[in-house]
């Protein structure tokens, strides 16, 4: 009697399910849904769309800005118009506001499921580790990318309804037209969140690495500053044009009559660089480790 052979390229692992599609486990509509009804989104959502206000309050009490020892900023024309308006708010937040949401939406994603022991069952649907990393991934540059067109666009309302509708005042000298203003300051916008992919790579790697979504996320607002720290170390010389926040007000050049992109190729570059490793580090680490929780 005859034992039945195995068919070719047969590998032993059991047959999948009737129905079931690897690519269809974790919808990223299902992800963002979730994501969206946290309550830490609609908390950052509310601080990003009050910022636009609380400073047009305080140039109500305090006076319009103006010119200190003959020199011009880019915060002493802020009410001069709504395009001004808006680029004094990305000024004001640039720097260190708009981290906090890239940090929160790409470190809080894993980590937070790890927390409520609910990570385990998500691969047990069961949701391959690349298609889970991939939906939370993606969410989080997507609730990123969004908190850093909010802010601009509510203060582009804000400071219009304020001040006008009218051209964008350059502090060195010259305007542009509200058309070409509104251009730039996407064009910035666009630049601010590819230099904060940095952020956002540190952020995803920490939250696959820890239980604690508060670690992964001050872990990636500390580390983030102490690279500003780094860049204002002047001793560092041109080692300082491989640090992520040497670029960060880069975008400046956009803002100018005839626009300089050799900054933020440069600063763009780098940020890109460093964010491709650490995505690639959470991946491959996530791949390997064991899910307890």
């Amino acid at each position: 009697m005859s034992t039945p052979t195995a068919s070719a390229g047969h590998t032993g692992s059991p047959p999948a399910a009737a129905g079931y599609r690897a690519g269809r486990t974790l919808p990223l509509r299902v992800e963002l849904a979730r994501q969206v009804k946290r309550r830490r989104t609609l908390v950052m959502a509310g601080i990003l769309t009050a910022l636009p206000f609380v400073l047009a309050v305080a140039f109500a009490i305090g006076g319009g800005p103006g010119g200190r020892n003959d020199r011009v900023t880019l915060m002493d024309t802020a009410t001069a118009s709504g395009a001004n308006f808006a680029a004094v708010g990305l000024f004001v937040s640039a720097g260190f506001l708009l981290v906090i949401p890239v940090a929160l939406f790409c470190g809080d994603t894993v980590a937070s499921e790890a927390s409520w022991s609910s990570l385990r069952y998500l691969l047990a649907a069961p949701v391959p580790r690349a298609r889970l990393l991939w939906s939370k991934l993606a969410v989080g540059l997507a609730l990123s990318l969004a908190a850093m067109v909010l802010l601009p666009v509510v203060a582009l309302a804000v400071g219009t309804a304020a001040y006008g509708w009218g051209p964008l005042q350059i502090p060195t000298g010259g305007v542009l037209a509200p058309g070409t203003a509104v251009q730039r300051l996407a064009v910035v916008v666009a630049y601010i969140f590819v230099s904060q992919l940095v952020t956002a790579g540190l952020a995803f790697w920490l939250s696959t690495r820890t239980d604690a979504p508060l670690g992964a996320v001050g872990g990636a607002v500390g580390l983030t500053i102490v690279g500003n720290v780094l860049d204002a170390v002047t001793a560092l010389g041109h080692w300082r044009d491989f640090l992520p926040a040497h670029w960060q007000f880069a975008w400046a050049d956009a803002v100018q009559p005839h626009p300089s992109w050799s900054g933020m190729i440069q600063g763009a570059a780098v940020s890109v660089s460093y964010a491709l490793v650490l995505f690639a580090l959470a991946f491959r680490g996530f791949a390997r480790k064991d899910i307890v929780s």
